[in-house]
């Protein structure tokens, strides 16, 4: 008897192969979303785990000003601290040839005979820097990033700026560390203006007069150690030296843009794949339901002759789990590749060894676990109530629907057609219907919003940070704090047309229990540079005699405007100041705080001093004028915004495009999952009204309307939905995105609405369409014959 009902489902998958056919693409895409965001997330945190501890990455990091190399054996006794190494580093303005873009480089003293215990450095082309190179030259190893941005192979030179003289530095090889997985500055990936240089120890160290000293230092904590006592133990062993608190790998500026990467991934791999794999047990609920009530006469035929409700259940299951199984199996290659491509362009920002994808097996049979849990639950649901039906009643004929006036109908003046009299009754009687369907194309409208709100997020950042807020063309920072006299010579460069000093300095903020590091932006009292812009794109203005603070910030502190906070200065003279929070500010960027620069400077005790500059400068002028600010002594370092906002441009607008083009694809199935299914089974259910209309005189055009016009309604209706939907949804995705680096601002275009109803309604039409050609081929004669 089995055989005759597995005969059956053969049937029933042949008629329903086009319905059986949108789901299955419905359910590939939720877990081709689901495999392909997780596995590659996986797959990126693999890769930075086994990184990690083959080439044993610290756990506690510090820098100091000049430490003599015998606090080393200090700081190994500390209590849970089982290797330590230090080395000598400084930051050094580089000059590529054939390049104007300002480049900043971390020279990293390394001795080849004695390789790094600790953040181990893996040679990958060429050989290590040694010493004894000719006078004026030093031998360097390079990130294998950098040269490859640069074309630089082994034999090429760049100059760099070492201790105010120039030196040629003389390229052997590329290397990866550990601790440069992320290479970029301000938390933006930039191969071209960020290098890391690996130069013999013993030379870089001469040539900063550090002989026998060190400035930073490195600690692997041993299992299960305290790591917030290390840290505190290192700050107070470290402090008398000029040191800045230590800190672990959360403040670690390549781990930080890593783990947050990581975070922000797994929370678009879990909440998008899960709307799809709603709408997919949604539709396998429908189709089922549906499908059961065509075969009401059939079910109780089943039931006389014997057959249990589970083996009735066990049937439908069996018809559902062929669409599922194939959408599981088209998900899992389209996870694959999606993923290898979200691997690839993970690797154009983060630096390994070996960065391979793969999709776990525990994720997939995960995902697998969730596509079997929907199939079961929609189609057990959808079955539940006939099931129950004794034969005799199950046989009869249903219920036929109330018909009564619809609400449209009683509206005063309003003269509707009989096909849309029609229409509107028939949505009436079946609100749960009508509402699922609407909350199915809501969900595809939603996505596409979703998907394409990026885009408009990182034109708003670019023209809030880059034309609102900073409005220079060129920002330089000094070695130390320098007197703002120097405000006046850099105005006087050829080129400049105005200058703005500002002073920022590295503190701890505390209330209470709680502390946060950050900083402390001194600015101009009427800024016409380097301004504070909020999310809204509204200047706020910093503190006169107290703190303007983040409020991402003031959250995690615990402060409100009014309260007082304490201020412990990190670099330089180490004091504590209590500062009152005057008012906060929706910032995009990190955990910061402002003031103006003069009140800044009594409340620290300094005098007219400054450490940072802005730069207006002539049309065309930006090339001298960097050349020129190479040569000042003072100047550490300099950065352009063309520069920066060119490397933001190449980076966001590719993924941005990538990402939006996938969520519009797969939001595009599940409108046609949707429409087409809900026009096809309503096609299959009133075949036999739509064959009486015609044969009563109604046009094919009438009778397509009757049908097709019940689904324009309810996209109609599912538009403004959806774009409700999609802006609750993208503020959710946000919030849980919501970091220390980075704040979204929630900010979607009318264009994105627009494109959103533009796709949705094109899926829509194309379906229309296939059921359209159905209805003109409709066999009346033999829709006639049988009511189903």
């Amino acid at each position: 008897m089995m055989k005759a009902l597995d005969r059956k489902i053969l049937r029933d998958l042949r008629l329903l192969w086009s319905q059986a056919l949108t789901i299955a693409l419905v359910v590939a895409c939720g877990i081709g979303g689901f495999l392909a965001m997780l596995s590659a997330v996986d797959s990126l945190a693999g890769a930075r785990d086994d990184f990690y501890s083959a080439d044993r990455f610290g756990d506690v990091f510090a820098t100091v000003r000049r430490a003599p190399a015998s606090v080393a054996a200090r700081l190994v006794e500390l209590p849970g601290v089982i290797d330590v190494q230090t080395t000598v580093e400084a930051m050094a303005r580089v000059s590529v040839p054939g390049s104007i873009d300002p480049v900043m480089g971390q020279l990293i003293g390394l001795n080849p005979l004695a390789l790094p215990r600790l953040n181990r450095v893996l040679l990958r082309s060429g050989r290590w820097a040694e010493g004894g190179a000719r006078s004026g030259e030093l031998e360097a190893v390079v990130t294998e990033s950098f040269a490859q941005a640069h074309k630089l192979g082994p034999g090429a030179t760049v100059n760099a700026l070492v201790n105010g003289k120039q030196r040629m530095l003389r390229i052997t090889g590329t290397a990866l560390s550990p601790e440069y997985i992320f290479g970029g500055m301000m938390g933006v990936p930039d191969l071209r203006s960020f290098g890391v240089f690996w130069l013999d120890q013993a030379e870089l160290a001469a040539a900063l007069d550090m002989t026998g000293a060190f400035t930073r230092v490195t600690l692997k904590l041993a299992p299960g150690a305290s790591r917030a006592t290390v840290i505190d133990a290192v700050t107070r062993q470290l402090e008398p030296l000029g040191g800045s608190p230590a800190h672990g790998r959360d403040e670690q500026a390549s781990h930080a843009m890593l783990d947050n990467e990581i975070r922000e991934q797994r929370v678009l791999g879990t909440v998008l794949p899960a709307i799809f794999l709603a709408v997919a047990g949604f539709l396998l609920h429908v189709v089922t339901a549906r499908l059961v009530a065509t075969q009401r006469e059939q079910i109780a035929t089943l039931k006389a002759l014997g057959y249990a409700n589970r083996g009735i259940a066990l049937h439908y299951l069996k018809l559902v789990a062929p669409m599922v199984l194939s959408g599981y199996l088209l998900g899992l290659l389209l996870g694959d590749w999606l993923g290898q491509g979200l691997t690839r362009l993970y690797a154009d920002f983060f630096h390994f060894p070996s960065f391979e994808h793969r999709i776990p097996f525990s994720l997939a049979a995960g995902a697998l676990a969730i596509v079997a849990l929907t199939a079961v639950m929609g189609t057990l649901t959808a079955i539940a109530a006939t099931v129950r039906l004794s034969p005799a009643e199950a046989m009869q004929a249903p219920a036929p629907g109330r018909f009564r006036r619809a609400l449209l109908e009683r509206l005063p003046g309003l003269r509707p057609t009989p096909a849309f009299r029609m229409i509107v009754r028939n949505i009436e009687r079946k609100p749960l219907r009508t509402a699922v369907t609407i909350g199915g194309i809501a969900a595809a409208v939603a996505i596409v919003i979703m998907g394409n709100f990026f885009r408009d997020a990182m034109e708003v950042i670019i023209h809030t940070q880059f034309n609102l807020a900073m409005r220079g063309d060129l920002i330089v920072w000094a070695n130390d704090q320098v007197d703002e006299g120097a405000a006046r010579e850099l105005a006087r460069l050829p080129g400049v047309l105005q200058v703005e000093a500002g002073y920022r300095v590295s503190v701890r903020f505390i209330n209470g229990a709680r502390s946060e590091n950050g900083l402390v932006n001194g600015l101009a009292a009427m800024p016409q540079l380097q301004r504070v812009v909020d999310v809204d794109r509204r200047e706020a203005f910093a503190g006169t005699h107290g703190l303007l603070m983040t409020d991402r910030l003031a959250d995690k502190l615990g402060v409100r405007p009014g309260d007082t906070v304490t201020l412990q200065v990190r670099e330089g003279r180490r004091q504590e100041r209590q500062v009152i929070v005057e008012r906060t500010v929706r910032d995009m960027m990190g955990l910061n705080s402002y003031m103006e620069r003069e009140a800044l400077l009594r409340l620290l005790g300094e005098g007219h001093v400054a450490n940072n500059f802005s730069l207006r400068v002539e049309s065309g002028a930006l090339p001298h004028v960097l050349e020129t600010t190479r040569d000042l002594p003072r100047i550490a370092g300099a950065f352009s915004k063309a520069t920066l906002l060119r490397n933001m441009r190449e980076v966001s607008a590719r993924n941005i495009l990538i990402m939006s083009s996938i969520l519009t694809v797969f939001a595009t199935v599940i409108a046609v999952g949707v429409v087409y299914n809900n026009a096809r089974i309503a096609l299959s259910e009133r075949t036999w009204e739509l064959a009486s209309l015609r044969v009563l005189g109604f046009t094919r055009a009438e009778v397509s309307f009757i049908l097709l016009g019940e689904l324009a309604l309810g996209i109609a209706l599912a538009l403004p939905l959806g774009m409700a939907l999609g802006s609750a949804l993208t503020h959710t995705i946000v919030e849980l995105m919501r970091s220390d680096q980075f704040l979204f601002p929630v900010e979607i275009q009318p264009r994105t609405y627009a494109w959103s109803a533009v796709a949705v309604v094109a899926a829509g039409v194309a379906s229309a369409l296939v059921v359209r050609r159905r209805i003109d081929s409709l066999d009346m004669v033999a829709a006639l014959k049988t009511r189903e």
